[in-house]
């Protein structure tokens, strides 16, 4: 009888790497003779979703997720929980280590049995790795709910000013009522951003309760002018307070879950979080805007040097942590009015699949036909800013692939910042040009970094095929 195996996977963008761990694990289990089905958690909702009579009837649970994907419900499951990218890059290995009985078993953080363990509790028994990979997860779970909210509102902010750079202002001869609106809503969509960020950060510790906690601290810190760093300081406080209701209360009677859930962790959350925060608000504030400005010196003064840091980071993982550090710090800024640094790393992120792609149409005849096929795809994934396809082909020569990558990447992002180029919006590669300040001068930038990082990549792929 074959095994059953149901996983989850998703991205904090939750637009390629989802998708690509899904099909990742859907292969190795067709390889290996198992049963799966896997639910994807990408940006427009949960889709293929797990019943519980599916995951009753599993073998084994596969989390292949850098966010929440609700994981309470694989309670008693044997568990193995991975970054994405192990999904994508060790499929075979998970699935084995779940036919082999290696996994273990998982036990909700709201279970009453014996072997009660939160994910908290037990990172703090695992290794620092385990520790890193939960702090992340929560940290992109707020990043990939705050996103559309970010990308929503500066795309409309950046659509006003196309109608005069005083459009907004009713006094100035500009005033364009249309162009006042577009930038009220897109501004209210980026006020939120702070406290959506916090929300989600909570929700991931502590479910429903922590988002409530959370988003008020969030808007205590995007009020206080903590900015980004309180809203992320605000989002973990606020789910471990969460944490530390949910054991100070657990002795209650059953029958006032009820009223935990609807009145004392709100209740007292709340009045927590303002406690704690409002101490706190200012030397954030005062730690935020030093970064900001040290950031925006480095931008004017060493261009050169935060383009091949930039650029180093986006090219070195492709969509891992050392990219989302760089595309959060990218979004951060963003918040704060400075569309500069953004330029520079969405250009490093959209030259990887390009690189792949000129490769493959400039050198044919030393890729596959699959190859070259997956290289016409990379020219469409990233013009849209998806760098994940280049993931495959330097995943199979990594020493040689990444280097070059990362070369491309910062070229891209190095010349970007030369040149000044303003991005208003964290996503959508090529289809925000209309709203870029400098749109031919980024293309540009970015043709050049792809091009020579395809170039360095076809001649390395011609002296491999004479050896």
């Amino acid at each position: 009888m074959k095994k059953k195996i149901v996983a989850a996977t998703g991205c904090p963008t939750g637009i390629a790497h989802t998708f690509m761990a899904a099909e990742a694990l859907q292969k190795a289990a067709e390889k290996l003779g198992v049963e799966i089905k896997v639910e994807t958690h990408g940006q427009v909702g949960i889709e293929n979703a797990l019943t519980a009579q599916e995951i009753k009837e599993a073998d084994g649970v596969i989390i292949a997720a850098d966010k929440d994907v609700q994981a309470d419900r694989f309670h008693g499951k044997p568990l193995i929980d991975v970054s994405v990218a192990k999904g994508i890059k060790e499929p075979e290995h998970l699935i084995e280590q779940i036919l082999q009985g290696k996994a273990p078993v998982y036990y909700a953080a709201d279970y009453d049995g014996a072997k009660q363990e939160t994910d908290q509790e037990s990172t703090t028994k695992g290794n620092n790795s385990k520790w890193v990979h939960t702090v992340y997860k929560h940290l992109m779970n707020g990043v990939s709910h705050m996103l559309p909210f970010v990308v929503g509102g500066g795309v409309l902010i950046a659509i006003s000013f196309l109608f005069g750079i005083y459009s907004a202002d009713p006094d100035h001869e500009q005033y364009n009522e249309f162009a006042a609106l577009l930038k009220e809503v897109g501004g209210l969509g980026f006020s939120l951003m702070v406290p959506i960020l916090a929300a989600f950060i909570a929700e991931s510790i502590a479910k429903r309760p922590g988002m409530v906690v959370g988003f008020i601290g969030g808007l205590l810190a995007s009020q206080g002018g903590a900015g980004f760093l309180g809203g992320i300081l605000a989002g973990f406080i606020a789910g471990y307070i969460i944490i530390l209701l949910q054991k100070l209360l657990k002795g209650l009677p059953r029958s006032l879950d009820g009223l935990k859930s609807i009145f004392l962790y709100p209740v007292l959350g709340i009045f927590l979080i303002g406690i704690i925060m409002k101490p706190i608000i200012i030397p954030v504030t005062g730690l935020n805007e030093g970064l900001m400005d040290f950031l925006a010196s480095v931008q004017s003064t060493n261009p050169l040097l935060l383009g091949l840091i930039v650029g180093a980071m986006c090219g070195f993982d492709m969509g891992g942590p050392f990219n989302k550090a760089a595309y959060v710090t990218g979004t951060m800024l963003l918040a704060e009015g400075n569309l500069y640094f953004m330029a520079g790393v969405s250009a490093a992120c959209i030259a990887p699949p390009l690189i792949i792609a000129f490769a493959t149409v400039i050198f044919p005849k030393y890729f596959t036909k699959e190859e070259r096929n997956a290289g016409a795809v990379n020219f469409i994934l990233g013009s849209t800013h998806i760098t994940e396809g280049a993931i495959p082909f330097a995943a199979k020569n990594p020493i040689v692939v990444l280097p070059i990558i990362m070369l491309g990447s910062s070229i891209a992002a190095i010349l970007t910042y030369l040149f000044k180029v303003q991005v208003p919006a964290p996503h959508g590669g090529f289809l925000v040009l209309p709203v870029v300040t400098g749109a031919f001068q980024w293309v540009l930038a970015i043709l050049i970094g792809s091009l020579v990082g395809a170039f360095i990549y076809g001649f390395s792929r011609k002296k491999a095929a004479q050896k």
